[in-house]
């Protein structure tokens, strides 16, 4: 899964401040990018590798919400519930898209959760009344174009066992992110994102567990190496990729952040064919530069838009 919307806000260290944000933020693409090659190569459920990854990030998670409430004031600390929620559409992201990577691969399985693009202003145009861009409403015909070839709907060429079954649940793993997305942004802004975080990420590790342990497909007791794939997916491809990307982007503009994030499925579709051996068919291929297409138009405009001044 992508993590634009997980990052706190907070000013970058001093360290951090000695190299380029562009760096910074295409080093955090690639360490997220890697998510689906740990989750691929530890040959676990989608339960389970949900369920460590929110495990072991919570002792880091909590210190960084520690160290907000300090700061934070009494109304920030009081946003609970939207946050749990948030995490119900997290989980159901972590382990539909754990399931889907086996069946159509890392890489496409990556691509094809950016159907959240769509699903987000979705509900913000029924929700909340936000109007639909212009931008938005031309690139949708590409995206889900891109989308039906990319997840093999087209029926040729598909690579992966069961392609269209892994296609389905990485397009409902993007709708379960949007969800977590549009919930995260109405429990509140500034103050309280890494206490936002934690809940959320609390409630995606029940929702492994209430999922993985009645089917059967939830390993507590991983052995090596599966264990330090598991370890590597929350170290590396979670919280490594996010406190890069939360340092690099408050020190770029919203269009070169938002451009740089498509790195990270570009970045699993080239580390699948490079480290996996994948081979995704030529219209898959092709669908997959029509959703990173589309979600460049829309994601630009949009980021532009909504820049703030300085």
């Amino acid at each position: 899964m992508t993590t634009t919307a997980l990052r706190p806000d907070t000013t970058t260290t001093p360290f951090t401040q000695r190299f380029d944000p562009r760096l910074l933020a295409a080093l955090g693409g690639f360490c997220i990018s890697l998510s689906s090659v740990f989750i691929k190569v530890s040959h676990t459920s989608g339960a389970t590798s949900a369920f460590w990854r929110c495990l072991l990030a919570l002792p880091v998670l909590v210190v960084l919400a520690a160290r907000e409430r300090r700061t934070a004031g009494p109304e920030s600390r009081r946003r609970t519930l939207l946050p749990l929620l948030a995490g119900v559409g997290l989980g159901l992201d972590f382990v539909l898209w754990g399931e889907a990577i086996p069946r159509v691969g890392a890489g496409i399985a990556t691509v094809l959760l950016a159907v959240q693009v769509i699903i987000v202003p979705v509900l913000a145009f029924v929700f909340l009344s936000e109007r639909l861009a212009k931008r938005f409403l031309a690139a949708v015909p590409v995206l889900l174009g891109g989308v039906v070839l990319a997840g093999g709907f087209a029926g040729t060429g598909a690579f992966g066992p069961d392609p269209v079954t892994g296609a389905v649940a990485a397009l409902l793993a993007g709708a379960g992110y949007a969800a977590y997305l549009f919930l995260i942004r109405l429990s509140g802004g500034r103050g309280a994102q890494a206490r936002s975080l934690l809940l959320a990420t609390l409630s995606a590790g029940v929702v492994a567990l209430a999922l993985g342990i009645p089917s059967g497909t939830l390993d507590l007791a991983p052995g090596w190496p599966t264990f330090g794939w598991l370890v590597a997916l929350a170290l590396v491809g979670q919280l490594l990729g996010w406190l890069l990307i939360s340092a690099a982007l408050p020190r770029m503009s919203a269009t070169a952040g938002a451009t740089l994030m498509l790195l990270q499925p570009v970045g699993a579709v080239l580390l699948g064919i490079g480290l996996l051996g994948e081979s995704p068919g030529v219209l898959q291929l092709v669908g997959c530069a029509g959703v990173v297409a589309a979600v460049c138009f829309a994601g630009t405009g949009r980021s532009a838009a909504g820049r703030s001044p300085g």
